[in-house]
Parts: C-alpha cells; sequence; structure tokens
C-alpha cells in the first residue's frame, strides 16, 4: 500500500513538473517545489524553536539601522511591483473581470511572468519580518496569524505562477496585496526610526482595517467568476483557493481585530500611542527617578539642583 502510494504521489509530481510554465522554468526556485518547501519549514523550526532557544541567555539585537533600511527598502520594491502588475495589464488592458492568462511570449506577457515571480520571491524576503522579531526578542509579536500568513502565502503562489504566471483575473489579490504592503512597510520604516516620527503615525489604528479591505476586495472581485455564464479561465481551481483565501484571512483578520480593538487585549496602556512594530519600542513619556532627576528617551536630565548627602540643594 505504501508503494501504492509513493508511486501516485511520484506520478502527480512529474504532471506537475511537466504542466510548469516554460517561461518561468529558469527563473530562481522555481524547478522543484521541494526548494521552496525546505526554505518554509526551515523558517518555521527557527521562529518557533531555534531562534528563541539561541536567544534565551542573549541580550536582544540592536537592529535600527538595519530596519529602517529594510522597511524603505520594502517599500521601493513592492511599489516597483505595484507599477509592474499596472503595466503588464491591469492598468491598460486588463477588463477587471474574466481577464484571461496569456499563454503568448509577448513582450506584456513575459512582463507580467517576470512580476508575478517577484511578487513571489518578496515573500521570501519578508521572512526577515520574523527574524527581526526574534533577534529583538519580541516573542508576542510571533503570533499563529503571523507565521501562518508568511509561511502559506509564498508556498500557494509557488504552485500559481508554476502554471499561471501571466496574469489574468488570478493576479489581482497579488497586486492588491503589494499595494497594502507599501503602506505597512511605511508605517514600519517610520515606526522604526524613532520618536521624532512618531506624530506621523496616527493611523497606526487603520493598519487592521486597511487589511480587512485588501480581502474584501480580493473576495469581491474572484466572485465574479460564479456570476458569469462564460469565463473559461484556464485553472479553474485557483478561482476557489484564491476565494477561499480571502475568506479565510478575512475571519482570521477580523478576529485579531476584535481581540486588539474591541476587547482592547492590545490598547495602549496611556492615553499616548506607543507604536511597536518591527521590534521597536518607543517611550515617550519621561519617568521620575530620586534625585530630582527625569529620563526621558534614555537622557538624563537635572533640574534645579543638585543632590549632596540624600538632600537637593537650591542654586
Amino acid at each position: 500500500m505504501f508503494q501504492e502510494v509513493l508511486s501516485n504521489i511520484l506520478t502527480f509530481y512529474d504532471y506537475l513538473l511537466k504542466r510548469t510554465d516554460a517561461r518561468v522554468r529558469d527563473y530562481p526556485l522555481m524547478q522543484s517545489p521541494i526548494q521552496m518547501t525546505v526554505i518554509l519549514l526551515g523558517y518555521v523550526i527557527f521562529v518557533l524553536y531555534v531562534g528563541p532557544r539561541c536567544m534565551a541567555n542573549r541580550k536582544p539585537f540592536c537592529l535600527k539601522t538595519t530596519m529602517i533600511v529594510y522597511n524603505f527598502s520594502m517599500v521601493a520594491f513592492n511599489a516597483y511591483i505595484v507599477y509592474e502588475f499596472l503595466m503588464s495589464g491591469w492598468g491598460t488592458t486588463y477588463t477587471w473581470r474574466c481577464d484571461l492568462c496569456d499563454p503568448s511570449s509577448s513582450p506584456q506577457a513575459l512582463r507580467m511572468v517576470r512580476v508575478a515571480w517577484l511578487f513571489y520571491f518578496s515573500k521570501y524576503i519578508e521572512l526577515l519580518d520574523t527574524v527581526f522579531f526574534v533577534l529583538r526578542k519580541k516573542h508576542s509579536q510571533v503570533t499563529f496569524l503571523h507565521i501562518f500568513h508568511h509561511s502559506i502565502l509564498p508556498w500557494t503562489w509557488w504552485w500559481g505562477v508554476t502554471l499561471t504566471p501571466a496574469g489574468g483575473m488570478g493576479s489581482f489579490h497579488a497586486m492588491v496585496n503589494t499595494c497594502v504592503h507599501v503602506i505597512m512597510y511605511t508605517y514600519y520604516g517610520l515606526a522604526a526610526a524613532g520618536p521624532r516620527f512618531q506624530k506621523y503615525l496616527w493611523w497606526k489604528k487603520y493598519m487592521t482595517a486597511i487589511q480587512l479591505i485588501q480581502f474584501v476586495l480580493v473576495s469581491v472581485h474572484i466572485s465574479q467568476y460564479y456570476l458569469m455564464e462564460n469565463c473559461e479561465y484556464q485553472v479553474p481551481i485557483f478561482i476557489h483557493l484564491i476565494l477561499f483565501y480571502g475568506t479565510f484571512f478575512f475571519i482570521l483578520f477580523s478576529n485579531f481585530w476584535i481581540q486588539a480593538y474591541v476587547k482592547g487585549k492590545r490598547l495602549p496602556a496611556s492615553t499616548e500611542d506607543k507604536p511597536k512594530q518591527n521590534g521597536i519600542t518607543t517611550v515617550i513619556e519621561p519617568v521620575v527617578v530620586a534625585n530630582g532627576k527625569h529620563l526621558e528617551n534614555g537622557t538624563v536630565h537635572y533640574t534645579n539642583g543638585f543632590a549632596h548627602n540624600g538632600k537637593v540643594k537650591e542654586v
């Protein structure tokens, strides 16, 4: 029985490899699903087991400069991907309804193949988000939702890029997701830059709402398929998976919203907004200690006198 199951798996594997779009075969990580599966398993093992154990007796790493560069680089990278999606069809020839994959080797089709792979590859770069949490010992940020979202998306998109890399209505959710990431990494970059940029982060509370809007847009767009009399999208199973993806993550992020903002489990303790993103925590209120000193943002200020034998003499 085991041999039969193994034989069926190998047969299905060979079938998938034969179905791989020739236009994407030479791109990195596209030769086999084994490579990307090993990378994602390694990611999960590191963030859940290896990383926390290695950091258990170490001080958190100071990665402020690294994270500023990383976040704003991701803003630029995602903005470029959005532009390429628009120029490859969504802003030029697509109807935004039953848009099929282009099997040709036209310049626009090849451009869509390239940006589809860039989107897929960006998901591996985003794994650094969790690595930063682990290295800075911000373990409360490493939630089930965070790990599941970061690991399942690149795994599923490998199949999409393998079988239908030339866009069509199945690539709409990728473009929307990239738009959201431009906003998200802008926020992360400003938060990492320090307290002087805090006044620009008033929109922190809308970040989850933006994510929810993303899943609504994706679900509504892909649902058109079920209302059309004739839409011969080449791989219908991807339509069903995208609808499931949009609905499932809408439920997960809605639960996060309820827990965080309705039940108040993630609301700040004071009226001041203290952003925490990518492992950066900003403290803005002064802490008063003995001898007339105020500690604010790590700087010591002396007030109206000096300490002498436990007493304060006026100047």
